[in-house]
């Protein structure tokens, strides 16, 4: 029904519709932002080779939700994200003062996703909310290398 709806506001112009039903998405995830989300699960990554691992906290509003395959596949390309890209900060707001590096590289809610560099991870994050329909959040990542 949303669909149909938007291309009727749109009076027929799929880009139109598709722009309205974003627009749409957008809202509904910033109202979701606002709920306790105290459930997740912590996913875990061993790169090829085993010299790099990565483990995040995921949190969602259910259990349910955390056991769900669409879930923890987000929860696995999060720890890929932080194995690949090495962040060291969880967003801008934990950067401390005078810290030097480009905000986009060293957070990584700002970082290019891995897997489509259009997208940021809190795009990425803020897709699957759309599609689940609960808040999701990352709560803390760590990464280990050998030697480092």
């Amino acid at each position: 029904m949303e669909c149909r709806n938007a291309l009727l506001e749109a009076e027929g112009q799929m880009e139109k519709a598709l722009e309205i039903l974003k627009q749409q998405n957008l809202a509904k995830v910033e109202k979701k932002k606002k709920r306790s989300a105290a459930q997740g699960l912590i996913e875990c990554y061993v790169h090829t080779g085993g010299r790099i691992a990565a483990a995040v906290e995921v949190n969602c509003e259910t259990d349910f939700v955390a056991r769900t395959s669409e879930f923890k596949e987000l929860a696995h390309n999060l720890a890929m994200q932080v194995a690949a890209m090495n962040p060291q900060y969880l967003s801008p707001q934990e950067v401390p003062a005078g810290t030097e590096g480009d905000p986009k590289s060293i957070c990584l809610l700002l970082q290019p996703y891995i897997r489509d560099q259009t997208l940021t991870v809190q795009d990425l994050i803020d897709q699957t909310i759309a599609r689940i329909g609960e808040n999701i959040k990352v709560g803390r990542f760590v990464r280990f290398e050998i030697g480092e």
